[in-house]
């Protein structure tokens, strides 16, 4: 497998975004010439009410449409770039997606996983023939959905449905520290994970995943990571609501030291990382912003840098 490095792009983004103006293109832009990215991670943030909702809404203005996605992944064509394609789901009362979970056992009039996942189905398909039709390079079907990964008979029944209108390798983003607990990676032909693992922790987090891809024999790579501009942030990177004073060297030596690693692991296929707004911050701000972004920090061109070793090494 050829080394994706991609880069999360317009999360969160509402319906018709790419009409307003041309602001996401210039965005985008910017995105690969100052970071040497080659692929376009594209997340497409479905919604549903709360953590025990079985209908998942992507119709609603609060997500991007059919006719943005196409946009986007035309513009990044354009640019001679790769694309991912991911599906996401958010809860709108602002629990983590990793708390979705239903009873094992049928209970009368409580959900059910099967009404649940029958509407996730849809909205993978609605996707994935997306993504047959713009032949993205990588199609993940899910992310972080820590309380649903037990339930690997349906994960798999999904995973054939998506097959039939996607021809194209398929993945799942498992949450960090969760690799080893994904029993059904065998149905897939990528294994993935986010990140977000503490500055003193990436050498030993990377040799426990190493033992995962080789039990199941499948190509690897981080689907997110990434590190907030805050105190004590390279130890939480995962935290996205820590509240440390703004820290810009923080994030700085998270990449330096994620990227050192990666580069000492050949069997680690691409990386994605978190995240790049469709309409940026002007950059004369990028100092004050203590978020995930990279845009005008220092460690953009410590991911010039990493890219442009990757491209050397073919």
């Amino acid at each position: 497998m050829q080394f994706l490095s991609a880069f999360t792009y317009g999360f969160m983004s509402r319906r018709g975004f790419t009409s307003v103006d041309d602001e996401w293109k210039k965005s985008m832009d910017a995105l690969f010439s100052r970071t040497g990215s080659d692929t376009l991670l594209l997340p497409v943030a479905s919604l549903q009410d709360h953590a025990y909702s079985t209908k998942i809404d992507w119709t609603t203005p609060d997500v991007m449409g059919e006719e943005d996605i196409r946009n986007c992944i035309a513009h990044a064509r354009e640019l001679g770039k790769k694309v991912i394609l991911k599906a996401m789901v958010n809860c709108r009362d602002g629990y983590w997606r990793a708390y979705i979970n239903f009873f094992d056992s049928y209970v009368p009039c409580e959900p059910q996983w099967g009404d649940w996942f029958r509407s996730y189905t849809d909205f993978n398909l609605y996707l994935a023939k997306i993504a047959q039709d713009t032949q993205c390079e990588l199609f993940c079907v899910g992310c972080e959905m820590v309380g649903t990964d037990r339930r690997a008979e349906e994960w798999r029944a999904l995973v054939q449905a998506v097959r039939k209108v996607y021809a194209g390798p398929v993945t799942y983003n498992c949450d960090k520290y969760q690799e080893h607990n994904v029993s059904w990676w065998d149905c897939l032909d990528v294994i993935s994970s986010s990140g977000y693992y503490p500055i003193e922790n990436i050498a030993a987090e990377f040799d426990r995943i190493d033992q995962v891809r080789k039990r199941f024999g499948k190509p690897f790579l981080f689907m997110e990571c990434g590190c907030p501009c805050r105190q004590g942030s390279e130890h939480i990177p995962n935290d996205w609501t820590h509240g440390g004073a703004l820290d810009i060297d923080v994030q700085t030596r998270w990449y330096k030291a994620f990227t050192d690693e990666v580069l000492r692991r050949d069997w680690i296929d691409g990386v994605g990382w978190w995240d790049w707004s469709a309409r940026l911050y002007p950059i004369e701000k990028a100092m004050e912003n203590d978020g995930y972004a990279l845009y005008g920090k220092p460690a953009e061109q410590v991911l010039l840098d990493f890219n442009k070793k990757i491209q050397a090494r073919g």
